[in-house]
């Protein structure tokens, strides 16, 4: 690999934004040229703008938390200091769409952890394994902006990352109608238990919102590209409950599905087994060797042991078994700030890296 990239993280004093951090200090590929978040931590250095609310479990790296904190609104400082940059901001819809444009259009490319593009029909919304084609749409998202090299991409929501992986192996028997009940993690609430006590010995049966991605956001990532736009696949109809549960990290789902051909077990475990996709082919840094690993032991996967599976970027899976009305059900983990989140936002931006999308000014 040439040069290392250098990048900015946009919201870097968040949990995600410090998960960034966590992931980028020693990669390979990339190095962290500003941190960027509120005007009220700006100009502080990192340290001292994240001391009392750092969440990671590793010190704050030290040449990272000497950065002095820039203004995440000043885009044009931010821009000349980086290649491109990580979005993870907290702000409304509107002002995250405008944010994140102003910077595609300040030829910054911008990989979002945040939701207000993912429905941009010239947007990807990758799950690298799933669906890396999406980035052929980058092109027309440029002609759009009217830029050489700044565009948006986006990951898909936490809660899909779970089982999505799983079915998707399996959409040539096609499935038809799928279920899926999601048990999450509190950080998925960029939370902890010290400033969440609430939540200890307790479950909240509602998520705003994530039901609704929950069922649509597959759809997209499952799509094709058509013209300017992505277009959303007609199915599975997806189904879906969303619950908080006191966890720190991991979102575990409950699936059952149907299907219009009904595969036999074998054959399912078989394709969990041997599913590679291109960031295994290409051997990207933080790309898991195995993407998906079915556990035999029916008391697995547990989210407190199998959350970290492959540096937590791999999905386990578990308990598969015909069902009295669908044909299978089975459940499955991911890790929802690491696959889920900052650590899918890295692997996109390696895949970028690795198809051209990404490069020095």
């Amino acid at each position: 690999m040439e040069k290392k990239l250098k990048v900015g993280i946009i919201g870097g004093t968040g949990m995600v934004g410090q998960r960034f951090v966590t992931l980028l200090h020693d990669h390979p590929w990339f190095e962290v040229a500003v941190i960027a978040a509120s005007e009220r931590s700006a100009g502080r250095p990192y340290a001292e703008a994240v001391e009392g609310r750092w969440t990671q479990r590793i010190a704050v790296p030290e040449r990272i938390g000497s950065l002095t904190v820039a203004n995440a609104a000043d885009v044009a400082r931010v821009s000349e200091q980086v290649d491109f940059v990580f979005c993870a901001v907290d702000l409304d819809k509107e002002a995250t769409k405008k944010l994140e444009e102003d910077y595609a259009r300040a030829e910054t490319p911008v990989v979002s952890n945040n939701s207000a593009h993912r429905w941009t029909p010239d947007v990807p919304m990758v799950i690298p394994e799933i669906n890396p084609e999406h980035l052929d749409i980058i092109p027309a998202q440029r002609q759009r902006l009217g830029t050489r090299v700044g565009f948006i991409a986006v990951k898909p929501n936490c809660s899909i990352q779970s089982y999505v992986p799983a079915l998707h192996p399996l959409l040539d028997f096609a499935p038809r109608q799928v279920i899926a009940c999601t048990y999450q993690a509190i950080s998925g609430a960029g939370r902890t238990f010290e400033n969440w006590p609430e939540m200890i010995d307790n479950v909240i049966p509602f998520i705003k919102g994530e039901e609704e991605k929950s069922e649509k956001e597959p759809l997209k990532v499952w799509g094709k590209i058509q013209g300017q736009a992505i277009t959303n696949a007609a199915g599975p109809e997806i189904t879906s409950q969303c619950i908080r549960v006191p966890v720190t990290d991991g979102h575990l789902a409950a699936v059952f599905v149907k299907f219009a051909t009904k595969p036999a077990k074998e054959t399912i475990l078989e394709r969990w087994a041997e599913f590679r996709g291109k960031p295994q082919l290409l051997g990207l840094p933080s790309a898991p060797r195995q993407f998906l690993k079915y556990l035999a032991d029916d008391s697995r996967p547990q989210t407190k042991l199998d959350r970290d599976y492959e540096n937590g970027m791999g999905v386990t899976i578990g308990r598969l078994r015909e069902d009295s009305i669908c044909d299978y059900k089975f459940v499955c983990l991911s890790h929802n700030t690491l696959r889920g989140a900052a650590g899918g936002g890295v692997l996109t931006a390696e895949l970028l890296r690795a198809e051209g999308y990404l490069q020095a000014k």
